[in-house]
């Protein structure tokens, strides 16, 4: 893992890379990689009734600066929510882009298992831009259909306590149980005690290169 100086998160909508790996992002950040954050969607479509429709786009900037994302490594699209399938092209050739601008040694990304239709669509678009790279998918409970826990990220308590301020920042998913401290928490813990310690993230391995 030390090799893993560059690391690009891919999250389909604002949200999904905290609630997948926001500890692991926290822990990377900490120990000086630069970490860089693609969302492609802020789901208009999607906001709660009675709030403004840029919402998400703010919370996202709020949530990447307490993870400790630098602004200029938040890159965020536009696409519209559950639509991906429609620009599948146009996002492969943004995904092609990032690697040519980025040339991350590793990615992380939602799971080709994961059963939203723009999750499926990062996971196997991203697959495409980035075959020559490292990849994880991280893990989504409440949209994997399965899912391999095959690699695991060891998380201090403060790695989790950053994850868990990072998804305050959406105020407007508050209502979703998966937003749930608790169950946030206990994942974390579930995923420790398989690797034998408190707390952890786990990951599909998707493409393993060693240099």
């Amino acid at each position: 893992m030390n090799d893993f100086k560059k690391v690009l998160v891919l999250g389909p909508h604002t949200d999904d890379g905290e609630f997948g790996c926001g500890g692991t992002m926290a822990k990377f950040i900490e120990e000086g990689r630069d970490v860089y954050y693609a969302t492609f969607s802020c789901a208009e479509e999607s906001v709660p009734e009675g709030l403004p429709k840029d919402i998400l786009l703010k919370e996202v900037k709020a949530s990447s600066k307490v993870l400790g994302i630098r602004k200029d490594h938040l890159l965020i699209y536009r696409y519209p929510v559950r639509k991906f399938a429609h620009y599948r092209q146009e996002i492969l050739e943004d995904l092609v882009q990032l690697n040519r601008d980025i040339q991350p040694d590793l990615v992380l990304m939602t799971s080709a298992n994961d059963l939203h239709q723009d999750h499926f669509t990062i996971a196997t678009e991203g697959l495409r831009a980035f075959k020559f790279t490292s990849v994880l998918a991280y893990e989504m409970p409440w949209n994997n259909i399965n899912f391999e826990t095959r690699a695991f990220v060891y998380l201090e308590e403060h790695h989790l306590h950053t994850k868990l301020e990072s998804v305050k920042c959406y105020r407007s998913q508050t209502g979703r149980k998966y937003a749930n401290e608790e169950f946030i928490k206990g994942l974390a813990k579930t995923r420790g005690v398989q690797c034998g310690r408190d707390f952890a993230e786990t990951f599909e391995v998707v493409r393993w290169i060693i240099k």
